[in-house]
């Protein structure tokens, strides 16, 4: 059965709430509402004024996790003092409560029976307080991922330092200083983060809900301190129940574009084999590549 994402070409916090009531869902109990904070000197990600109606609209806590790399990289999240303050310098945490889930250990392990390529998930310890999770996502490029979306904010984006750095090197060390050296290949790390994903989506089943932002479309994550400016012209926000249905829009939204720095995007995707998130997500049966794209 094809699933349904909703879409608007408007980009506003308003429209982001009107896309999310479509979907006729309301989140129960307490809900961890997961973004993308933006790493310092980043110029693309969304800032906390462009999703405040939206958390407020399901008295959510927004989450985050602290990040596999450091100094190196010009990133400032990989532990939590740092972290905490660029939560407040972004905005965050004059807006909404916020908890950074793997402040303090030890981490949650999930196991995943019948992953691809892990067979456990490291979470920040906090995840477990919730009831449901709204995902907002800013869909754009990733260095290694190819691009990132609902999937990788259920993967990466929930998982604690160590939780990255397993997934990052395919289940072969949870340490993050050693996890750069044993880099996944570009079929492992796809499959290492749709095998995340899914645990986090058997946790919530059913309690989960997902909007995707196409604005500033950039190659580079929110996470890139020094990130490429966007090379197409924004497209719109989609939204839906499932994962794998929303993001597989989203990329066929940016094929079906007429916009010239196309070419550039899907290059930086398909040089990553970005796609096999997608792919290996669906082989998961977490969510469908087919949909009804309903535009609003």
């Amino acid at each position: 059965m094809k699933s349904k994402v909703y879409f608007t070409r408007k980009i506003t916090p308003e429209a982001v709430v009107d896309l999310y009531r479509a979907l006729g869902v309301k989140l129960p109990g307490k809900v961890a509402v997961k973004v993308h904070s933006g790493e310092k000197g980043n110029q693309n990600f969304l800032h906390p004024e462009f999703w405040r109606p939206m958390v407020e609209e399901v008295s959510g806590i927004v989450v985050e996790c602290n990040t596999a790399y450091g100094d190196a990289s010009g990133g400032v999240r990989d532990n939590t003092e740092s972290h905490l303050r660029l939560l407040n310098e972004h905005g965050w945490t004059k807006y909404f409560d916020v908890d950074l889930m793997d402040a303090d250990g030890p981490d949650v392990v999930w196991s995943i029976p019948n992953g691809k390529v892990l067979k456990e998930n490291y979470l920040g310890k906090n995840i477990v307080n919730y009831d449901s999770m709204l995902v907002l996502a800013h869909f754009k490029g990733h260095p290694m991922g190819g691009y990132g979306g609902a999937l990788k904010q259920l993967s990466i984006g929930c998982a604690s330092r160590a939780g990255k750095a397993l997934i990052h090197s395919a289940g072969k060390t949870d340490d993050r200083f050693k996890t750069w050296e044993q880099h996944a290949s570009s079929v492992e790390f796809p499959e290492a983060m749709a095998d995340a994903a899914s645990s986090v989506v058997e946790h919530f089943k059913g309690r989960l809900a997902f909007v995707n932002v196409m604005k500033n479309l950039s190659v580079d994550c929110d996470c890139c301190a020094v990130a490429e400016d966007p090379c197409m012209k924004d497209i719109g926000i989609l939204a839906s129940l499932d994962p794998v249905a929303i993001d597989q829009a989203c990329i066929d939204l940016v094929t079906a574009s007429d916009d010239p720095g196309k070419e550039h995007f899907m290059e930086r995707v398909n040089s990553r084999n970005g796609i096999h998130t997608i792919e290996a997500a669906a082989e998961l049966g977490i969510g469908s590549r087919e949909y009804d794209l309903i535009e609003l």
